[in-house]
């Protein structure tokens, strides 16, 4: 039998039963936009992160003891320390900030206004100006476009009310941001802080710079800012890539419960069809085959609906949850997707593969 004559009959039994096929698709649809998703998210928050830390212009960073690249210690810095790296020879100015979690994935930021400016330039604002009473808040554009927030309304952050002074280009530091001095004091971190961020006179020096500050700070993870976005990655953050891989072993799960049952009940409801091919001379190699290849064929047409999925998804969270969440469109992932999808596929369809090659002709033409 010829590939032209096994794919005419794969495409004619799919089209005859087109209620199990079209729910097929769509659940291996699901499957792989599911893993493009979530793969999605992981790098276009992480991304996101890496631009914003590249937004403040410094070209050190200093995190508390105990910290990952992606979260902070309970351990915080003393504001103490930042007067003495100042005198560390080629660094021409630094600053402080104090991060605090809000509900979701949203954080608050504390800064101290003057040494921000002084070392990044300071925010570049579309709306309003920089901080000035003790209760001012700033937001970037994301967050006003999410929370619909113009300048002078109040925000209920922290059980406080919070006025806001100015909604600024987003890529910079962070989403929110305060006063450091009053974020300290509402939080109980009187004297601390989260991160230090440091400039050199020669960015090319830096690294030298921080073989010298790991002398001094043994304990405490110091990075060029160089080092630290090229951090911020799936394959870097052990315990987001330990997720991912859950994630697709679960996708591959279903996709093979869900083809599994597909193509058990085929190959009832194909009892008769089995044996007419038998009859005509088909041996069991191409009974398998054709059950083997409706299975890929549904993965591959599953995959590409995926793919138009997760486009939809992208839409939803950049343009409903931008301030919570941010997706890109990860390229090289969608072969790895659809391999997952074609390889549960392929390994639903085994058991009722076999069986259908053992049935018996005879028995399978008195089949009612």
């Amino acid at each position: 039998m010829t590939n032209r004559v096994k794919n005419k009959l794969i495409i004619s039994n799919l089209v005859h039963r087109p209620v199990r096929s079209l729910l097929t698709i769509l659940a291996i649809a699901v499957e792989v936009a599911m893993i493009l998703s979530l793969v999605g998210v992981s790098y276009g928050t992480l991304d996101e992160s890496a631009r914003r830390a590249r937004g403040v212009g410094a070209d050190i960073l200093v995190r508390p003891p105990g910290s990952s690249v992606i979260g902070l210690s309970m351990a915080p810095l003393s504001d103490k320390l930042l007067p003495l790296l100042l005198k560390v020879p080629h660094v021409t100015a630094g600053t402080g900030t104090l991060v605090q979690p809000l509900s979701g994935l949203d954080t608050i930021t504390g800064i101290d206004s003057e040494q921000f400016t002084a070392m990044s330039g300071g925010f570049r604002f579309v709306h309003g100006g920089p901080l000035q009473d003790e209760y001012d808040v700033i937001v970037d554009e994301y967050y006003a476009r999410e929370h619909h927030v113009r300048v002078g309304d109040q925000l209920n952050l922290i059980n406080r009310h919070w006025k806001v002074a100015g909604i600024f280009e987003s890529g910079k530091l962070a989403r929110l941001c305060v006063k450091l001095s009053t974020l300290q004091s509402l939080t109980g971190s009187e004297h601390h802080l989260s991160q230090i961020f440091l400039k050199v006179e020669d960015p090319r020096r830096a690294p030298e710079i921080v073989h010298s500050l790991k002398q001094m700070l043994p304990d405490y993870p110091i990075y060029t800012m160089e080092e630290f976005t090229s951090l911020l990655t799936v394959s870097s953050v052990g315990l987001l890539k330990n997720f991912i891989g859950v994630v697709i072993g679960i996708a591959t799960a279903v996709g093979f419960i869900v083809v599994f049952m597909a193509m058990y009940t085929a190959v009832l409801e194909r009892t008769r069809d089995i044996g007419i091919l038998k009859a005509l001379g088909a041996d069991s190699f191409l009974i398998v085959d054709l059950l083997f290849r409706e299975a890929t064929a549904l993965a591959l047409v599953g995959s590409g609906l995926g793919i138009l999925l997760t486009y939809g998804a992208q839409w939803i969270i950049n343009n409903v949850l931008p301030n919570s969440l941010k997706q890109e469109t990860v390229y090289r992932w969608w072969p790895i997707a659809a391999g997952v999808a074609v390889f549960g596929a392929l390994i639903g369809s085994v058991l009722p593969a076999i069986k259908a090659a053992k049935k018996d002709p005879i028995e399978a033409l008195a089949y009612e």
